[in-house]
């Protein structure tokens, strides 16, 4: 009985903190948070969720091995070259974080991440909106 209350109560801490879980976003529910708590316009907002659909079909704890060996994570599929640090990559790490910050479901991290991203390479850095989004996105504005 007392190992059942332990499991329980580890159950219930870990939901509640958000260990191990995965956040699968709507694109409303992207946009709005894109839009009203990280202050992207619309424009940003239409390109960002197109790109993290076509990238981890909006979902916070996905990864992808590439065939070069690096691992691209999360909701905007950062990759570990350049980009976040994990075991058995020791350069790139532009953003200064952990891949591993990258599959939470707090995406600000993310969100900054995917940011520098884009601000030294724009949308082409994601081969993902190129095949998806480049001819043409969905106006969310009706979201936020």
């Amino acid at each position: 009985m007392k190992q059942i209350a332990i499991i329980v109560t580890v159950a219930i801490i870990c939901t509640v903190i958000g260990i191990g879980e995965s956040k699968t976003f709507s694109e409303c529910e992207l946009a709005k948070l894109l839009h009203r708590t990280y202050g992207f316009d619309k424009n940003k907002v239409n390109n960002f969720v197109c790109l993290a659909q076509a990238e981890s079909s909006l979902t916070t704890t996905k990864t992808h091995k590439n065939s070069n060996g690096s691992t691209d994570y999360g909701l905007f599929q950062i990759n570990n070259k350049y980009w976040c640090s994990a075991a058995g990559y020791t350069s790139g790490n532009e953003c200064k974080v952990s891949c591993a910050d990258l599959l939470t479901n707090d995406i600000t991290k993310a969100v900054n991440c995917a940011n520098k991203v884009f601000a030294r390479h724009g949308y082409s850095a994601w081969y993902g909106w190129k095949a998806k989004c480049a001819s043409g996105v969905k106006d969310l504005s009706y979201c936020m």
